[in-house]
């Protein structure tokens, strides 16, 4: 594969991430290398520390007391609750079976939790769900604080669990560290035909009983969601920044070839320790071309804005700082090559039949939109991301992605995109600064004037839309609205305030209005769900509510604009008058008790914005 010249805002957001990173890279970098490990890491733990490693570890404990066998660290979220980690629950024994083979030793260091915004989605317990990647950061450095692992295979692949892992073993970049996807889950009913069931429910026309049929249909087996989400998008990202096996992401699970993948991951980790000639830790894998890479992939793909959060934190443990500037201006020059839902009407396993992950690799190589010589688990260069597994006599084997798409409703080149940028837009103006995803919007969509109306809480707008927001039900001062065109704000969802949840309950009701003719959109220091589609939404507003932001200063009726084209996310005040507004301080009820939320007090407090990642660490 050729090496094009590189894009020049490519080279330049990645300059910029070097040269403002510089001070706190180098200090990663130095603490980081001077703990290479020149002996295993169980040689320095005394008899007594050493047995305890050592005690229930049958037949491996004869290995384990060997001065040069590699011990491996499984950093696992196995539950077999949430469909996408319950095919993770044999898989330390296929890695220990697989580490034996190439002469190493392989134990689970600890667990992590994991858990799920599907089942969360619109409860308190989803006040918990962005903090659970801090705790999973947390956790991991748990795990692999005994000092006995020379390597780390970390079993993730959902929303918060993959950016927490990454978060955790940046602290032992010493160490050989791979990611160990688990797959998606065969495909259901449509996820389109899904969304549609969920609309009707929102207006009245479908029975608990059809909804709950269409969730179980499209909802059904062991595997991640087949919609092109966070944890979806956490896959893709993986294999651009080179900690996959190639080609790993998507083979579904319990098949030959997705055991074959997870024991190529344990062997390429266990010869790449120190104590071999192939040392690659992650300290020499991950650096700024890695996130720029994974930038660019995001934007490719229409992938899920909660990484626009999690991507920041995810830097700043290795010592770098990215900006929702760089990752506007990477959308900016990326094409949208992939329409997968809610960007479109294919699943991931349908993504991953037109070619996937190895032609979109091969689309940004060729058209010098990533590093293609950025280092990976498997070695320099992305060019092996973009060749395709196989089995072949049972032998796993690689071979060159295609050259062209086998459907280009699903896949396209870079030179016939689906649109000319990728989608993701940074909102600026005297609200503040907000992101807001185009790629699944209708651009007639993109640009609204309309009145305001406030809510306190997502409980509060979503039974005025189930009660229907009439003219009059908006008040006197909204009767002179835009044809019952309005911008709902729902504020006092940061992080400081209630944690961030996901407002995705409320996409399906702005939806059926949408699709009665009314103009609406949102306005939120919140999250919206990596499955978020159709409704403009200007999400992750920074300052929030509960740090008396200008969102805090809205009322009913105030005129604002959002204008996804230029940019601009205002309110149309006069700035005199707009700043003398007391500021509407949240009320902090409910979550304040209840599903352990009064154990996550201090991180409520402690919580950088969310241009900041939204994060404790």
């Amino acid at each position: 594969m050729s090496t094009p010249e590189l894009n020049s805002v490519v080279v330049e957001v990645t300059e910029r991430i070097g040269g403002r990173s510089a001070a706190a890279r180098g200090e990663y970098l130095e603490r980081t290398r001077k703990r290479k490990l020149i002996e295993p890491a169980r040689g320095k733990l005394a008899c007594a520390n050493l047995a305890h490693v050592m005690a229930a570890s049958g037949v491996d404990k004869a290995n384990l007391q060997q001065s040069v066998i590699p011990n491996i660290g499984i950093v696992t979220s196995y539950n077999d609750m949430l469909s996408a980690h319950r095919p993770y629950e044999p898989y330390p024994e296929v890695i220990r079976a697989a580490a034996r083979v190439v002469g190493a030793t392989a134990q689970v260091a600890g667990g992590v939790p994991a858990m799920c915004d599907g089942v969360t989605q619109g409860r308190a317990g989803m006040e918990l769900s962005l903090f659970s990647r801090d705790v999973i950061a947390l956790a991991t450095a748990l795990a692999l604080s005994h000092e006995a692992f020379d390597a780390s295979l970390l079993l993730g692949i959902c929303d918060k669990i993959v950016p927490g892992l990454f978060i955790g073993a940046a602290a032992f970049g010493q160490m050989p560290i791979v990611f160990v996807p688990g797959g998606p889950m065969p495909s259901g009913i449509a996820n389109k035909a899904k969304a549609e069931v969920r609309q009707r429910y929102a207006e009245g026309l479908a029975t608990r009983d059809e909804l709950l049929a269409a969730e179980m249909g499209s909802y059904h087996d062991a595997g991640t969601c087949t919609f092109y989400g966070t944890a979806n998008s956490n896959q893709m990202l993986m294999e651009l920044m080179g900690l996959h096996v190639p080609g790993a992401a998507f083979v579904a699970p319990n098949t030959p070839l997705r055991h074959a993948l997870t024991v190529a991951a344990t062997q390429r980790v266990a010869e790449t320790t120190a104590l071999g000639a192939n040392y690659l830790p992650f300290v020499e894998v991950i650096d700024e071309r890695s996130f720029v890479n994974a930038i660019v992939g995001l934007m490719a793909t229409g992938g899920s804005t909660n990484h626009v959060i999690h991507l920041v934190a995810m830097a700043r443990a290795v010592g770098l700082s990215v900006s929702w500037d760089d990752m506007a201006d990477l959308s900016r020059v990326t094409p949208l090559i992939a329409r997968v839902y809610p960007n479109g009407e294919a699943d991931v396993n349908q993504f991953h039949a037109a070619g996937g992950m190895a032609f979109v690799v091969r689309e940004l190589m060729n058209a010098g939109l990533v590093h293609g010589d950025a280092m990976t688990i498997w070695g320099p260069g992305l060019a092996a991301y973009a060749r395709d597994p196989f089995l072949v006599d049972n032998k796993l084997v690689w071979r060159d992605g295609p050259e062209k798409s086998h459907d280009e409703k699903i896949l396209r080149p870079v030179a016939n995109p689906f649109s000319a940028d990728g989608g993701l837009k940074l909102l600026r103006g005297n609200l503040g600064r907000s992101v807001i995803k185009t790629s699944a919007v209708d651009p007639k969509y993109w640009e609204i004037t309309a009145p305001a109306r406030v809510f306190e809480s997502q409980e509060a707008m979503g039974a005025a839309l189930k009660a229907g927001i009439s003219q009059e039900a908006m008040g006197a001062a909204l009767k002179a609205g835009i044809d019952g065109d309005f911008i709902a704000v729902v504020r006092g969802q940061g992080p400081r305030a209630n944690g961030m949840p996901e407002l995705h309950k409320l996409i399906p009701a702005c939806s059926s209005l949408l699709a009665k003719g009314r103009r609406v959109a949102i306005v939120t220091d919140g999250r919206m769900s990596g499955a978020s589609g159709k409704v403009p939404a200007a999400i992750h507003l920074t300052p929030e509510g509960a740090a008396l932001g200008p969102i805090s200063r809205l009322r009913d009726g105030d005129i604002i604009k959002l204008d996804a084209r230029a940019g601009v996310l205002e309110v149309q005040l006069d700035a005199a008058v707009f700043q003398a507004r007391e500021p509407v301080i949240p009320e902090i009820v409910d979550t304040t008790y209840g599903v352990g939320r009064e154990l996550f007090t201090r991180l409520r407090e402690g919580a950088t914005p969310a241009d900041e990642g939204a994060s404790i660490l």
